[in-house]
């Protein structure tokens, strides 16, 4: 299947979001696990994972499923932690400000998804700390081209449901180019 992006900009973001795959915490045969489909965009080739499957879920605190395929037209910040995991706390403060970045933008949505299956304890934890960032619980199985053991790992859906970003560790989501990135693929058709 071949996709043509309309302006180089998104080009540019997938490009800089595919890089990032690449290179999340050293490890760049293991942060792609799906067999990527080789796509060219007028001069540059840009590898994108096939889309994600619609069965995957996640709860809310007050037990509302939210399946990946309702957010189909949305692009997807999927963030996989725990309130134990030094890594994922000193990163909460960056994706937290990376949210308020795109506030009142109805085509993002952001999932904060607990690992340990403690809603009560993690969204105790956001708001201990102020933050305003939506917890969550898987609903279903988690595929491991999502997450694969280690935590935080965050995972980045197009607007069509295709995952363009897979990021092990943490890291500092108020990057420039990762912010101009998000907004590219936000702004995109």
């Amino acid at each position: 299947m071949m996709t043509t992006f309309k302006n180089s900009t998104i080009c540019s973001a997938i490009a800089v979001m595919a890089a990032m795959l690449f290179v999340a915490c050293g490890n760049a045969d293991q942060s792609e696990k799906t067999s990527p489909t080789n796509q060219t965009t007028g001069q540059e080739t840009v590898e994108v994972a096939p889309m994600v499957d619609s069965g995957i879920s996640f709860k809310d605190e007050n037990g509302k499923i939210v399946s990946l395929s309702s957010l189909k037209g949305k692009v997807v910040f999927i963030n996989f932690w725990a309130t134990w995991c030094p890594p994922c706390i000193h990163e909460m403060p960056s994706i937290n400000d990376l949210k308020k970045s795109f506030e009142g933008n109805g085509n993002i949505a952001f999932l904060m998804v607990d690992v340990d299956n403690k809603i009560a304890q993690s969204t105790a934890f956001m708001s201990k700390n102020n933050y305003d960032l939506p917890v969550y619980t898987p609903a279903s199985d988690i595929p491991s081209d999502f997450l694969a053991g280690a935590i935080p790992t965050t995972v980045i859906l197009d607007k069509s449901g295709e995952m363009v970003g897979r990021l092990e560790g943490g890291r500092d989501y108020t990057d420039p180019q990762l912010i101009n990135a998000l907004k590219a693929l936000v702004e995109s058709e």
